[in-house]
């Protein structure tokens, strides 16, 4: 049976690459996995915040209701003091007390109009933060649909690939014991050094899979001739035909 060194290079390249497919697969998943529990959390902190604008919205609710009600009672009180000065108009001995009646009757009934407009003003004010709350709740509504969504995607999504990311951690373990030492320990290097973890790549439309820089005709041409390791000039990454990438699969 041959051992790794008495693969050609084409081998190599085919080892390394379906060892790439592999990883990237296992990437695939960490990163849905890993946008899903953000998601989520965000979307709770958000019910979170959500909630607690209703909370101060039911604070400044119940204080205008207070307001309202001192204006309501304070309305009240002037209105008595009216009625009051009424009789007493009935039996006053001179025009200084008539006048001096009058003057506390039209103060008394500035007083009303003018807890009347506060009491509307009020209730306008209230009428706002109701309808403010009320959107509020709605919105709570629609996270908490989408939350709950998310939430079941996640719980599927980790029924689903735990067995699926075990199983390909395991092949990729028995993959790499297939790829030539120096040639893996380049590959872990190179991948390590990007986020999307892309160490093997192709060629696409005449240029490097992984930087996006343009690949000279003469280099695509050693690239498809699988005699040696080539890699891109401006990222390092090591390159294949797109032949090739499309012949390896891990399926």
């Amino acid at each position: 049976m041959a051992t790794v060194k008495d693969f050609s290079f084409e081998e190599k390249l085919t080892s390394v690459l379906f060892l790439q497919k592999i990883d990237s697969k296992i990437d695939e998943i960490k990163t849905l996995k890993g946008e899903l529990p953000m998601e989520v959390k965000d979307l709770e902190d958000e019910i979170e915040g959500l909630q607690t604008r209703i909370n101060n919205i039911d604070v400044e609710i119940n204080n205008i209701n207070a307001f309202i009600e001192t204006k309501s009672n304070a309305k009240k009180d002037a209105q008595a003091l009216m009625k009051k000065y009424e009789k007493q108009q009935d039996n006053v001995k001179n025009n200084r007390e008539f006048e001096a009646i009058n003057k506390e009757m039209e103060m008394q009934e500035l007083e009303v109009r003018l807890n009347e407009k506060h009491i509307k003003d009020a209730t306008y004010e209230q009428k706002d933060r109701m309808n403010v709350r009320l959107r509020t709740e709605d919105k709570i509504k629609e996270v908490e649909e989408a939350l709950t969504t998310k939430r079941q995607e996640l719980a599927k999504i980790s029924v689903e690939t735990e067995k699926e990311e075990q199983i390909l951690a395991e092949r990729s373990e028995e993959a790499k014991q297939k790829v030539e030492p120096r040639l893996l320990s380049a590959y872990e290097r190179i991948r390590g050094s990007y986020r999307n973890g892309l160490a093997v790549v192709p060629i696409v439309r005449d240029s490097c899979g992984g930087c996006f820089n343009v690949i000279p005709p003469q280099r695509q041409s050693e690239i498809r001739q699988h005699k040696k390791i080539i890699v891109c000039e401006h990222c390092g990454r090591i390159l294949v035909d797109s032949d090739l990438n499309d012949k390896v699969t891990i399926s």
